[in-house]
């Protein structure tokens, strides 16, 4: 190759590399995205295609269509033996609980907090409403000591009454969902839509709508790293697993890290919507949903200056060997 043929293969190379670890990064969000919305979805809609649902007026249990029963009517009404009824509860109750449980924590064991960052309802309406505060405020939160700059974002005050209105909006639409999966869906919207609610209708209706439109304006993502029991419960099991998938930071490389998206510091400081220094050890990432946006973040802004992140996922084995460089760090620290 000719020297100025390759003085032009250079910089060509360089910017294909930058925008190949920005459609990594996008295509990365993007995909997550699509899980949180068809979750949310199903969350949705869950109770009036009777894919899941308590009926309080019948005292009957629909899963995938179809009535759950576990034999204890008919037991008491002397169709079933009390060996029948045995079985069916343990096939129809304990192992199912069983299977569900010990999978959604051998996933937490292995992955951490995947279904928090990729598919839980509440953390994707958390994301949004952070993304509101923000533009309104420059904070993602009220407790925020002081605003986060972000890139391309112009925060105004016009946006307050659209986070106000959607916090009420997300309150609402998550207390009549929530009773849909207690009492026949097409009762209660059409109650509500004839304006014929019942008293205890419109008690839970009322107050579940407040308690959620304060947690949404107040509390949100501290909500999920305080509050919620099953984030705890598969932080707890991903604590446990050396070997657990983590994102792992280039020490090393530090100084360029600081220096990744100035004058406002490191770009991955600003994107994890869980409020964490992605660079931290282990043990300080305790509530981490590895939904990758620090990932992400790191990827674009390191590729813009010609170099590659200094953050990405590791598990097994290069897991294991992040988690003992750790302990090893803080050995040194408190010699």
């Amino acid at each position: 190759m000719r020297p100025e043929h390759m003085a032009l293969a250079k910089p060509i190379a360089l910017a294909s590399s930058q925008s190949s670890a920005a459609a990594d990064g996008a295509t990365l969000q993007f995909w997550r995205r699509c899980t949180q919305t068809g979750f949310f979805l199903l969350f949705l809609l869950a109770p009036a295609l009777n894919l899941l649902r308590f009926d309080l007026n019948e005292t009957q249990l629909w899963f995938l269509g179809m009535r759950w029963s576990l034999g204890i009517d008919e037991f008491m009404a002397g169709r079933m033996t009390g060996a029948e009824v045995s079985l069916a509860i343990t096939l129809r109750a304990i192992v199912p609980v069983v299977l569900l449980i010990g999978t959604f924590l051998t996933i937490a064991y292995r992955w951490g907090r995947l279904y928090c960052g990729w598919l839980c309802p509440h953390f994707s309406v958390v994301e949004s409403l952070n993304r509101l505060m923000h533009k309104a405020s420059g904070k993602f939160s009220l407790w925020d000591s002081s605003p986060t700059a972000r890139a391309g974002v112009q925060s105004s005050s016009h946006y307050w009454p659209v986070f106000a209105l959607a916090c009420v909006l997300m309150g609402f639409a998550w207390a009549i969902t929530l009773l849909t999966y207690l009492l026949p869906p097409a009762e209660v919207w059409g109650n509500l839509v004839d304006g014929s609610l019942t008293a205890n209708q419109t008690r839970f209706l009322v107050a579940a709508t407040t308690i959620f439109t304060l947690e949404f304006t107040l509390a949100r993502h501290l909500f999920c790293r305080f509050g919620c029991a099953v984030g705890y419960f598969q932080s707890v099991a991903w604590m446990a697993n050396p070997r657990a998938m983590v994102v792992a930071f280039s020490r090393d490389r530090a100084r360029e890290c600081k220096q990744c998206d100035l004058p406002r510091g490191s770009a991955c400081d600003s994107a994890c919507p869980m409020r964490l220094n992605p660079r931290n050890i282990k043990r300080m990432m305790f509530s981490c949903v590895q939904c990758g946006q620090c990932i992400s973040a790191c990827d674009q802004s390191q590729s813009t200056q010609g170099r590659t992140r200094t953050l990405e996922w590791k598990v097994g084995l290069d897991a294991l060997r992040e988690t003992l460089h750790q302990r090893r760090h803080d050995a040194g620290e408190q010699h």
